[in-house]
């Protein structure tokens, strides 16, 4: 048989197959936004602070001494959390989650966060929170990772007790949590309190791992 009248005959059987269904999520096809570069859709303002969408950001600022948060209106466990942060002023900043609050004020009842701040040796990409303090550091090596002018690349896992995250392509901290006191909640960007808050975030995307 020749391959012209081969391959006819393949091309035949495949048509008489019908299209193919994929029932499997190809790797990356399961990340989906959370900032839709727009507005404020799928976000709680909490505090007083101001937070506006500009040219596909989302930009936060102090307009109080208070902190200032905006929060996912949806709840996550266990996700990976893939961002873009800009430092455009010198206060500190973070991405919390399981974070719950106080109704009606700022003050954080539960939840840890992963730390931001473009100032060099401030521990961006460690772990705060809970009522524990400084629960891990990034290794003084990796201090210097953080661009202070410039767009910085966040990948953040939380997978039960076990934290990760990644700055510009680094491993910051790899952390499993001995003593973990919140596994539930929404995920949340701050502002710290003292007025001088000035953050851009954009590229907000998330991969959901909690089991339903």
């Amino acid at each position: 048989m020749s391959r012209t009248l081969l391959f006819l005959f393949c091309a035949v059987g495949l048509m008489a197959q019908g299209p193919r269904v994929h029932t499997k999520t190809l790797p990356g096809e399961d990340w989906t936004a959370l900032f839709n570069g727009k507005d404020l859709n799928g976000w709680v303002e909490v505090g007083k602070e101001k937070w506006l969408v500009e040219s596909g950001t989302l930009h936060g600022m102090a307009v109080s001494k208070d902190y200032g948060y905006l929060k996912t209106a949806k709840n996550y466990k266990d996700f990976h959390l893939s961002l873009r942060f800009k430092c455009e002023g010198d206060g500190n900043s973070g991405v919390f989650f399981h974070s719950e609050f106080k109704p009606g004020t700022a003050e954080v009842t539960q939840g840890l966060q992963f730390e931001i701040d473009c100032t060099i040796g401030e521990h961006t990409g460690g772990i705060y929170g809970d009522g524990r303090g400084w629960v891990v550091w990034p290794s003084p090596e990796n201090e210097t990772v953080v661009r202070q002018d410039d767009w910085n690349e966040y990948l953040l896992k939380v997978e039960g007790n076990h934290y990760v995250s990644r700055l510009n392509g680094v491993v910051m901290v790899d952390f499993t949590d001995p003593k973990p006191k919140s596994f539930d909640g929404g995920i949340s960007l701050q502002l710290h309190s003292g007025g001088s808050g000035n953050m851009r975030f954009k590229d907000i995307m998330i991969r959901d791992l909690t089991k339903k």
